[in-house]
């Protein structure tokens, strides 16, 4: 176990390293051409504190900005070699690999009992949720962190459109993770998910005899190329598995679990019910 958290502490300073260089030749490109925040927010479509953000470490920069500035400061490319360094940068190291096959996925199946799933997550939500994380992150990372959830949500307005399952406790549901005013926002917006032509949410009554979902949180991965992958988390531990027999285990229990909830109108109509109670 020692050697598994080293190993994952020198993931997370490598990502922290990459995005550190990456920050520092944005700075210097910007220094080079004696052009300050302002007026390389003015090209690029952001304000002079997004620009300080970036350069600062307190932001991750979207791949549109990476292009649009390398193309602005006359980089010839250097900060646009970054750009798939950067965005892995901004998830913990036990999350990276999940994160690039989740954005290139064509089904996407989610189970959740723990908290909301992450591409379902408001701002305030996602904020709540690493705000409680242990040890503590310090504001800095909790910020980069909400940033980087947010824009795994691009998936839902991909083209072509994934499909996209999830089945979550009603518990979570009903946990006001915030506080009210903030769960009735993440109450809302799963909603607003749920009525998406490619997106199917079930709940799970908390009154259920029999329950597939004993061993945990996971998500059921398929990539373009027709792999079949599951990514189980289990702290900070999480992993990904590729070979056939876990996999389909995990997607017989999926397949279970489905049976098992409440169907999607069902989950929808509580959700609604939930609302009316906050």
């Amino acid at each position: 176990m020692e050697e598994q958290q080293a190993e994952g502490e020198q993931e997370y300073e490598f990502g922290a390293g990459i995005l550190h260089v990456w920050r520092r030749q944005l700075k210097l490109f910007r220094e080079r051409l004696g052009m300050d925040r302002a007026e390389l927010g003015a090209l690029t479509g952001y304000s002079a504190s997004t620009i300080a953000s970036f350069e600062q470490g307190r932001r991750i920069p979207p791949p549109r900005f990476i292009d649009q500035a390398d193309e602005v400061l006359d980089a010839g490319g250097v900060l646009k070699a970054g750009k798939e360094d950067v965005a892995r940068a901004q998830y913990p190291a036990f999350f990276r690999d999940a994160a690039k096959l989740e954005a290139e996925a064509v089904e996407l199946h989610v189970y959740a009992n723990q908290a909301v799933p992450g591409l379902l997550q408001t701002a305030e939500y996602a904020r709540a949720v690493f705000t409680n994380w242990r040890p503590l992150l310090d504001e800095e990372t909790v910020e980069q962190r909400v940033a980087a959830r947010l824009a795994r949500q691009e998936i839902f307005c991909r083209t072509p459109l994934p499909t996209i399952s999830f089945v979550i406790e009603e518990s979570v549901l009903r946990r006001p993770l915030g506080g009210w005013g903030v769960m009735r926002g993440q109450l809302e917006q799963i909603l607003l998910h749920g009525h998406r032509r490619n997106v199917e949410i079930q709940a799970m009554p908390v009154e259920r005899e029999e329950h597939a979902g004993l061993a945990g949180p996971f998500t059921l991965i398929e990539t373009k190329e027709g792999r079949r992958i599951a990514y189980v988390e289990a702290q900070q531990d999480s992993r990904l598995y590729t070979a056939r027999k876990p996999v389909r285990e995990i997607e017989e229990q999926y397949g279970l679990l489905r049976a098992q909830a409440l169907t999607p109108r069902e989950s929808l109509a509580l959700i609604e019910k939930l609302l009316g109670e906050t």
